[in-house]
């Protein structure tokens, strides 16, 4: 199959009245806040979205998409290679009663002013939203053993016993 670009935005309504299925990729140099968000992009990435109405009438966007992209582990500093794998269901957001509408499992999108959804801003949002918070390498490949995490003693003054600061309250309770 002939990998396509996604198109940047779709009129929703009237891809779910035609039931269109989208599978291509979104060109790397397209996900500049991706970008900002990680090590670097390293590959183009690879969407597939389904238009639809549910059982209530709703305009259902569903899809899944992958990239792959550079981390820099946290512990040790190195740069390593994290996959970002996400799944989403989308149903555009018209009123506060299409809000109350939705099930629970749909996330809302709001439409630009031609009432379209802009697909890479989703898609990428979704990637951004599934980054891991602290990056790390799996401890097995990570060149900084965890146990050497922690560095010299406590001073002596941190150990000794402080005073209780409701000790005063007793003096006041007689």
């Amino acid at each position: 199959m002939q990998k396509v670009k996604i198109p940047r935005s779709v009129d929703p309504a009237k891809a779910a009245q035609k039931r269109l299925d989208y599978a291509g990729i979104i060109q790397a140099s397209l996900l500049k806040r991706l970008a900002q968000s990680v090590a670097g992009v390293k590959r183009d990435a690879e969407v597939t979205l389904s238009f639809g109405m549910d059982e209530q009438r709703l305009v259902v966007i569903s899809g899944k998409a992958n990239v792959e992209v550079d981390l820099e582990c946290q512990r040790c500093n190195e740069v390593f290679a994290h996959t970002c794998e996400v799944q989403f269901t989308y149903t555009p957001y018209y009123s506060e009663k299409s809000e109350e509408d939705a099930p629970e499992e749909y996330d809302l999108v709001d439409l630009n002013e031609y009432g379209e959804v802009d697909l890479i801003q989703l898609v990428e949002d979704e990637f951004i939203l599934n980054l891991p918070q602290v990056a790390m390498h799996d401890e097995a490949d990570c060149s900084v053993d965890s146990s050497n995490l922690v560095f010299g003693e406590l001073p002596e003054e941190v150990v000794e016993e402080k005073p209780n600061p409701f000790d005063v309250l007793k003096n006041l309770k007689r």
